[in-house]
């Protein structure tokens, strides 16, 4: 078994996002435990695991939505904690399970983040991350009548409005029906190609973690016990 700390580097790129010892104790259970791990400019690292072993407890921590009980991470050099939470958010995007959406339009929506920094985007560039999702001219639809897919397109959308720097995803099609995520998951997939996003996706399909990640982090009971090359860790 592969030491965390001591995985091979698989990527030439420079290091992206990097946690060092990141733990959180809850009620005196350690539910996150001294995880350490690199990820590469433009690497997808896939956090795969048994229920409640901490994955999406783990992905909380990378942008603060959760404060470390210790330990930190560092985004481009940068020890996070000298970044203004409402900033690390922007440059550190996430999308959920289940897509929280504000009541209204989607144009509304994917208004929000920028409007937080006092931008505001036009009506084109919102009709250009529509299209990047798969959704052409569905600005002024009502988020009530989307259905589950296009709503986690639409909070995809939401999150590269922000124009983040790396993409977080706490398993991303595992509500959608078999239809929905055929369509979500290789859209997905584009994007991060396309946009040249570095990325860390919670998933419970193996599957996907294969088709998606370059490199795969095995959790337990709040612990990182492999960390590898998807050949190496889930293939072997």
């Amino acid at each position: 078994m592969n030491s965390p700390e001591s995985s091979p580097r698989t990527s030439s790129n420079p290091i992206f996002l990097e946690a060092q010892r990141l733990s959180r104790v809850v009620s005196g259970v350690a539910i996150v435990h001294e995880i350490s791990v690199q990820v590469h400019a433009g690497e997808v690292l896939a956090i795969v695991g048994p229920s409640g072993s901490g994955k999406s407890s783990f992905l909380r921590l990378l942008n603060r939505l959760d404060e470390t009980t210790s330990g930190t991470v560092f985004l481009q050099g940068m020890d996070y904690h000298q970044i203004p939470p409402r900033e690390l958010r922007r440059k550190i995007g996430m999308v959920t399970q289940r897509p929280f959406l504000f009541p209204g339009t989607v144009a509304a929506n994917l208004r929000f983040g920028p409007l937080q920094r006092g931008e505001s985007l036009s009506d084109n560039n919102i009709e250009l991350l529509l299209r990047q999702v798969g959704l052409p001219g569905y600005a002024q639809r009502g988020v009530a009548n989307l259905s589950g897919g296009e709503a986690q397109r639409v909070s995809l959308a939401r999150a590269l409005a922000n124009s983040p720097v790396v993409l977080l995803m706490d398993e991303p099609t595992s509500a959608l029906d078999d239809e929905s995520k055929l369509g979500v998951e290789p859209l997905i997939q584009g994007i991060i190609k396309s946009s040249r996003l570095t990325c860390v996706i919670v998933t419970h399909d193996m599957a996907q973690a294969t088709r998606m990640a370059n490199r795969v982090m095995i959790l337990e009971a709040g612990r990182a016990i492999r960390i590898g090359s998807v050949e190496e860790v889930l293939h072997a």
